[in-house]
């Protein structure tokens, strides 16, 4: 253990114990170290200091643990300034002084006599992860009335049972409980609860009771702030409450709130007073609605800029439990951010919605100064909404054009685009991405070149997209019914890795009048950048820039996820794990796509052995990472005396293929590769899994078995066994003697994709732009009416015109 002495301020020195390991990541922070009266005086170059030290670490490595940490040398200033404050959600993540109000309605039972525990220990719970995460909580809290009126009726019960049985027909009824009784009956056992409950996570914590005196004047005002001060600066938990045991009417101050009505008034004034980043108004509702949310059409406000959208909000009522309605709330809020303090009102029932908070996730209604109440991925969804209609109207001869302008581009400026990948390939290889990963990621000139020749198929193909006719019937005599194609609208495209996607997308959803946001991986940021910035180039030939946006968060995935009326599809293109999340958050947004890409391979008994193996080889090996990269192989019986599997194994050896046996395979031989974990695994690598079948009806049922409905493929010489094979696999790609990486939007002649699809509605397999139509009906008619029809006046002809 080593000794280190701090000075803070003029503040008595403080020694801490630390181990070697954890003094030496000290040493490693920018401190500026001077020596004075032989003590060394550690100052971070930030606005607080942070000092971890361990006495004791969580893994009981160590015998205690002291985290002394956000030390102020000075007493923060109550003024904030406007450049500090948090416009949008994902600024919260780097909050550090966070208030969390509980209001009654949070605390409380629903019988109103007594806690809801379950909840307040999974509130306590988030507020300990965030404390050790470096945050400065504190708590202004509800519950002692409530507290109070249990213990109390018990008392009254239990009295009126000795009165009973002392004269018959005395009355039962527990008579009314004055709140200030209850209150002051509660409070020692509130604060006993709140500090078990702390203690189980190694926090302490410290009661500040307040009244509307304590703000009227500066003196009292400063103290409670000093107070507030040293609690935090000892890593105590500060919980305050309003004193509800001596309540005295409120005055109206200067500035126009209460100073203590309500917790709500009183959780505004502690945040002011200490500088906080970010209050967290817990109630029972989900946040502010344009409504009082029992009305019928009423809609919760996600992000409120009070200078903007308070005349469309009607408040009705306060709480059942609690003083303070949501009017309360807001005006609380809005008073707190005009001061400085960001603000959420939330619902304290929702499971992890502190913690989703400061995540920057879409909880609650965030109130914010920004000059419109919409976020800027809700702002660019709108954008591109709006600009899917002007991409529509333009002639088809005007989205060519667009789209050949970036074919162009990517050659012209191929350098540029090369020179950002390398950045990217470079900090992928820092941080230790597997080979598959930059396999992914990295352009070359090849590649770029096959991109632009894929484009400009697109932009060949374009002329014929949106308004075609694709069926015309005759209804009646002077009416035709017309089925044309159409765009879908706003398509959100998640992709990872792969910065070549981003122009292949845009170009299939100019073609298609589709709006587009892009999300591309953090891997990739540099050339999706770049790329971008191309697409952006080509649609401003036209004046049609909003119509692809690239959102650059990933926090802001779940938020678009909720804008289903401005996002009509979602792809998702990358891992099995991306889609399941993306198919689990999105709220009402069809989501395409295959969350696994497991392609089989199987060796018929009558097969050419080299084309098998030519086959065998570029499935596996052309482009491992690939979903449409072959990840099982199924050979018949016959081969293990034939010499086609040795001869197979010797090919996936000389290409460093890591084989692993599947159950069957593996009891055949005395040594044969490691078993497979599974049958349905996706490597997305140099390796894949060996298994013997009887012959291809057993090679059917294991694929509809084990598969991913991607793509499958016979290797056979018999057309009945083929036949028999595509009939009965059922996949979105079903191959007879070629290699699965033919399942690609590119090799089908589509110019590019958006990605495979394995569901089976709207487009399946490689999605190009058909998959990215729908279709609309146009009727044409002379006046007639469906009572012409039941009179007999019109009769229906149905036929079907060229």
């Amino acid at each position: 253990m080593i000794m280190v002495q701090c000075v803070f301020s003029n503040r008595a020195s403080l020694r801490l114990q630390t181990c070697a390991k954890c003094f030496k990541q000290l040493s490693k922070t920018k401190l500026l170290n001077s020596r004075t009266n032989n003590t060394c005086i550690n100052v971070l170059q930030y606005r607080e200091l942070t000092i971890y030290s361990h006495s004791r670490s969580w893994d009981n490595q160590h015998t205690s643990y002291v985290n002394v940490k956000q030390k102020q040398l000075r007493y923060a200033s109550t003024d904030v300034s406007k450049e500090n404050r948090f416009l949008y959600r994902g600024d919260l993540k780097d909050a550090n002084r966070i208030l969390v109000k509980l209001g009654s309605a949070v605390v409380t039972r629903e019988d109103e006599c007594g806690l809801a525990l379950g909840r307040l220990a999974s509130i306590v719970e988030q507020i300990c992860e965030l404390q050790k995460q470096g945050k400065q909580m504190s708590m202004v809290t509800s519950g002692a009335v409530a507290f109070g009126k249990q213990k109390l009726r018990r008392e009254i019960l239990m009295s009126q049972s000795v009165r009973q049985t002392l004269s018959a027909g005395g009355n039962s009824m527990a008579p009314f409980l004055e709140p200030r009784a209850c209150a002051a009956a509660g409070q020692s056992g509130l604060m006993s609860l709140y500090e078990a409950m702390f203690a189980q996570y190694g926090f302490k914590t410290a009661q500040v009771l307040v009244s509307h005196r304590d703000f009227q004047n500066e003196f009292t005002s400063n103290i409670l702030q000093q107070t507030l001060h040293e609690l935090l600066y000892y890593n105590i938990i500060p919980i305050i409450n309003m004193n509800d045991a001596i309540v005295s009417p409120p005055e109206m101050s200067s500035d126009g709130i209460s100073n203590v009505k309500d917790n709500d008034n009183l959780a505004a004034r502690v945040a002011v007073k200490m500088n906080t980043d970010l209050l967290v108004i817990m109630s029972n509702v989900d946040g502010l609605h344009v409504n009082p949310p029992e009305v019928e059409g009423s809609r919760l406000i996600k992000t409120f800029s009070p200078k903007v959208d308070m005349e469309n909000v009607m408040f009705k009522g306060k709480s059942n439990v609690g003083l303070g309605g949501m009017e309360s709330k807001v005006m609380a809020a809005t008073w707190a951010l005009d001061r400085g303090v960001s603000v959420v009102i939330c619902n304290g029932r929702e499971f992890r919605a502190l913690t989703n908070i400061v995540d920057g996730k879409s909880v609650g209604t965030f109130f914010t100064n920004a000059k419109s109440s919409n976020s800027p991925v809700e702002l660019e969804a709108i954008q591109a909404k709006e600009a899917s209609m002007k991409l529509q109207s333009l002639n088809p001869s005007q989205r060519q054009e667009i789209i050949e302008r970036l074919s162009q581009l990517l050659i012209e400026r191929r350098d540029d685009i090369l020179a950002a990948n390398r950045r990217d390939l470079l900090q992928a290889q820092c941080e230790g991405l597997s080979e598959a990963l930059i396999s992914r990621l990295e352009l070359t000139p090849s590649k770029l070149q096959t991109l632009s020749t894929g484009i400009k198929q697109i932009a060949d193909s374009s002329l014929q997209t949106i308004g075609r006719v694709l069926q015309t019937t005759e209804i009646s005599e002077k009416m035709t019914l017309k089925k044309l194609t159409s765009p879908i609208g706003v398509l959100l495209v998640i992709f990872e890795s792969r910065p070549d996607c981003l122009p292949q997308v845009a170009a299939l959803a100019i073609s298609s009048g589709n709006g587009l946001l892009l999300k591309g991986g953090k891997e990739a940021y540099h050339s999706n950048q770049m790329l971008f910035s191309l697409v952006q180039e080509a649609l401003g030939l036209h004046n049609v820039t909003n119509a692809v946006a690239l959102v650059s968060k990933r926090e802001d995935i779940e938020d678009l996820l909720t804008l289903n009326d401005f996002i009509d599809l979602v792809i998702p293109r990358g891992s099995n794990s991306l889609v399941r999340t993306i198919q689990q958050q999105s709220h009402g947004i069809p989501v395409l796509g295959h969350s696994e890409g497991i392609c089989h391979v199987y060796i018929d008994s009558d097969v050419d052995h080299e084309m098998a193996a030519r086959i065998v080889e570029d499935s596996k090996c052309d482009y491992p990472s690939a979903c449409n990269a072959m990840e099982t192989l199924l050979i018949n019986k016959c081969h293990m005396t034939s010499g086609l599997f040795e001869d197979l194994c010797d090919v996936l050896k000389s290409r460093h293929v890591r084989v692993y046996s599947g159950p069957r395979l593996h009891s055949l031989l005395k040594f044969s590769p490691p078993l497979a974990s599974s049958l349905s695994k996706e490597y997305s690598d140099l390796e894949l899994t060996i298994e013997v079948v009887d012959d291809v009806s057993e090679a059917i049922n294991h694929i509809n078995t084990y598969g991913s409905s991607h793509t499958d493929v016979i290797v056979t010489e018999d057309a009945k066994n083929a036949d028999k094979f595509i009939e009965g696999v059922d996949s979105a790609c079903v191959f007879h003697n070629a290699s699965t990486r033919f399942a690609d939007g590119y090799r089908f002649g589509l110019g590019a994709e958006v990605g495979i699809s394995t569901c089976r509605i709207n487009a399946r397999g490689p999605v190009g732009v058909e998959g990215l139509l729908t279709t609309k009906w146009i009727l044409e008619g002379g006046g007639q009416t469906v009572r012409d029809f039941n009179e007999g006046t019109f009769k229906y002809i149905h036929s079907q015109l060229a």
